[in-house]
Formats: structure tokens, sequence, C-alpha cells
């Protein structure tokens, strides 16, 4: 099937897109075309208008600034996985970059394709929850922020309006120092080209990483595909904060994570099942980011630590 008639519309700044998003109703954002060819292909969306986003060069940037780290909206997974400043800065979203798809879907599609998207299974999203982000929107009435938190709303609903765009992400600094902070993002997936069953997102800052048993000043835990958005578990923040991570609190935050799941069942995961990942994949999360935080090298699980298998 070939998708319905549609006009084409390559606009090379913001402004001119929004424009353009303005002016016409119906129309979709074009940024990596990973998913939208596909619906349109199968009639599952026919928009009139197909704003292609890719010439769009002011939102394709990593910059670290001295309050936050911002990403543009057009850059590739490809260089998120291979940004020296993030894998010193954030080096959650190169782990979680390097586990999407293939090469060729990492090549070409972007964070803000996967931010507008609002897949619940997706990488970026979990990670934005993660990471205490804030989602910069822009239309013809300016600039709007919106946090990662409050935007996504239910299964792929998000908070952006139906004439912005996502322009960037940006994730504030100080609640991260790198040399008291450890990340992780550890996914269970049965292949590469697949979305994962479920993964999880953790940060780990520790009051001082050359101490035997360093306690944990702050800890951020979200779940991606365990829920209808990304489902933060505060529960199990609370259980690891303000002293050493220890088994005791790891199976804490461990059951708050199963007791908040409330997945979708599938193929090859049920409910049940993904709640009992769920709780698991909060346990190696944590227990990862806690090692790093503090400069030991992280357990070993069946399968490295960034593909482990429950």
């Amino acid at each position: 099937m070939k998708p319905a008639a549609f006009e084409y519309h390559r606009p090379t700044t913001v402004d001119d897109a929004v424009e353009l998003l303005d002016e016409h109703d119906d129309a979709e954002l074009m940024a990596g075309n990973q998913s939208l060819g596909i619906v349109m292909a199968n009639r599952l969306a026919t928009p009139d208008h197909v704003i292609d986003v890719n010439r769009i060069d002011e939102l394709d940037y990593v910059d670290v600034g001295e309050d936050a780290v911002r990403i543009g909206a057009m850059v590739r997974h490809r260089t998120i996985e291979r940004s020296d400043l993030l894998a010193d800065h954030l080096p959650m979203l190169p782990e979680a970059a390097e586990q999407i798809a293939g090469p060729s879907v990492r090549n070409r599609g972007t964070l803000g394709g996967s931010i507008g998207e609002a897949d619940p299974a997706g990488n970026y999203p979990a990670v934005a929850v993660a990471l205490d982000g804030t989602l910069h929107l822009r239309s013809v009435d300016g600039e709007r922020e919106v946090s990662a938190e409050d935007y996504f709303i239910a299964y792929m609903f998000t908070d952006l309006r139906e004439n912005e765009l996502v322009e960037s992400l940006s994730v504030p600094r100080d609640p991260y120092p790198p040399e008291r902070t450890g990340m992780a993002f550890l996914e269970l997936k049965r292949a590469a080209q697949t979305w994962p069953t479920l993964s999880a997102a953790a940060a780990v800052r520790v009051d001082d990483p050359d101490a035997d048993d360093p306690a944990v000043e702050h800890a951020r835990l979200a779940l991606a595909n365990a829920a209808d958005v990304p489902l933060r578990v505060e529960a199990a923040e609370d259980t690891v904060e303000d002293a050493p991570i220890s088994e005791a609190t790891l199976s804490e935050a461990a059951a708050a994570a199963t007791d908040a799941a409330e997945p979708s069942g599938e193929m090859h995961a049920d409910e049940e099942f993904k709640e009992e990942v769920a709780g698991e994949y909060a346990r190696r999360a944590l227990r990862t980011a806690f090692d790093r935080a503090r400069g030991v090298e992280p357990p070993a699980f069946d399968g490295d630590a960034g593909r482990a298998e429950a």
C-alpha cells in the first residue's frame, strides 16, 4: 500500500517550520522517518501536509552549559551514542542510544522524533523522566517549557500542541556531578530490531565516592514499557536514598517497582512477567548506577550490563 497524497514541505529554519505548522491544520512533522513513513504507507495516518525538518541545522547540537546540558531535537541516535560530551556528563543517554534497534535506525532516528512519538517502550522518554529533563517546545507564539514527567500524558499522547514542535531536551547539571554520579540504562530485549520488553533508567549520586559505603544523596528511577507512559518510581527512589545501597534496600526498591508497574501484556510477555521484570531491572539499574558512582565495576548479569537477560 502507498501513502495517500500529501503536500511536502522542507523548511530550513525553526521559524519556517512552526509557521507551516500554524498554517496547516492537518500536518505531520517528519524527522528521522523511522515511524511516520510506515504508518502513512499503511494508511494509518493520512496527513494533507508533511513537514520535513531534516534540514533545520539549528536543531542539531549538543551543548553543555553552566547549568544544564541541552540536546537539540534533530540530533541523531548515532551522534548521541558517540558523543564524548554526553558520555562525560550524562552517560545514560549514550547507553540508551546504543541499544536502539540497529545501525540503520540509529543513523537516521532523532531525539525529537522519539520524544514526539512518545512510545512508552522508547528509550529516550524513560531517560528524560529519569534525568528530570525539560522539553522545550516551540510554536509561532514562542517557546514553552514542560517537564518530561508532565509531557507524557497517556499512551502515545503528550502535552505537545498541534502547532508546536519539540525544539530540545535539557537536563540540569547540578543534581548529577560526574565525579559522584553513576547512571545506567538496562533493557530486556528479545532481538536487536525489536522494542524492549522492559527497560530501566537509573541515576544515583553519592556523598563520597571514595568511602567504603557511601550514602546515596539522590536517586532517580524510571521504567519503560511498564505502563502507558514512562514510569517514574519514587517509592523505589525513597528506599535507597540517605543510606548506602544494600541488598535489603534493593529488595525494597524492586518490590516498589513491581507494585508500581501497570504493564500491558504482549505476545512474549504477559502482565505478571513484566511486573517481575520491572522489579528485577529496577534492582539491577540502581545497583549498577551506585557502583558506577563509586568507581566500582558493576556486577555481571546474565548478559552484559546493557542487555541483561531476565
